[in-house]
């Protein structure tokens, strides 16, 4: 318990808070696992040993098990209780869903090399059905199925339910932000409303919100109702 006063490395938020104490050719060791789900990795300190707290293994597994941009998010966190609870307990809660669709900037678009991860993977579909207005069923396309699994079989590509779920999860925690952040804004907030009528002659409105964030001018749709019935009268 004193030791684990000294722990405050972020990277220490990715395994379990109280690791086990075990020995090995009578050598003890602290062994620490991994909270990734369904990973059984277990990284070992050897307490006889001149760097018995080097965390650079933590950190070679974070990498691996939990992807790049997450390694990078922790390490410029300021300590493991802020990773914990931002960071890693977003992504056990929802298979960072929701933690994947943050704001990247304007910059330009670049790729890693390292491939997705199952909740990265997710994440994307979810943004592509959703920006691309695909079907949730394209994920079943063969044409889809052989350009992401030629040369990796093994890739994970979730199933029509997998995205449904993943959608609609997505959609329901960005209604709750957006319905926060419009209450708590503190300035003026411009509401507007439209009408036209689509190809097959169904009457829509749409209502958007107008206001500035971040010093940048923002427009966020927010919903739009099929008219039921128009009454046109005699101006």
């Amino acid at each position: 318990e004193q030791l684990m006063k000294e722990w405050n490395s972020p990277v220490y938020a990715f395994f379990d808070p109280t690791p086990h104490i075990i020995e090995i050719a009578d050598r003890r060791a602290h062994e620490f696992k991994c909270q990734a789900r369904g990973c059984k990795v277990k990284v070992r300190w050897f307490l006889d040993k001149g760097d018995a707290r080097s965390t650079g293994n933590m950190w070679k597994h974070v990498c691996l098990c939990w992807g790049d941009e997450v390694l990078k998010a922790a390490d410029s966190a300021k300590d493991a209780d802020k990773v914990r609870l931002k960071i890693v307990g977003s992504i056990l809660q929802n298979g960072s869903i929701t933690a994947s669709f943050e704001h990247k900037g304007k910059g330009k678009i670049t790729y890693s090399h390292r491939q997705h991860t199952r909740a990265e993977t997710r994440a994307e579909v979810v943004r592509w059905v959703s920006e691309s207005l695909r079907p949730f069923d394209i994920v079943k396309d063969r044409a889809f199925q052989s350009l992401m699994k030629t040369g990796r079989p093994e890739y994970y590509i979730p199933s029509l339910s997998t995205v449904s779920h993943d959608v609609r999860l997505v959609f329901a925690r960005t209604q709750k932000w957006v319905a926060k952040m419009l209450q708590e804004y503190n300035g003026k907030i411009n509401f507007t409303t439209d009408g036209w009528t689509s190809p097959n002659h169904h009457a829509l409105v749409a209502f958007s919100a107008h206001f500035e964030h971040k010093g940048e001018p923002l427009s966020i749709p927010l919903d739009v109702i099929e008219v039921g019935k128009v009454k046109l009268t005699n101006l």
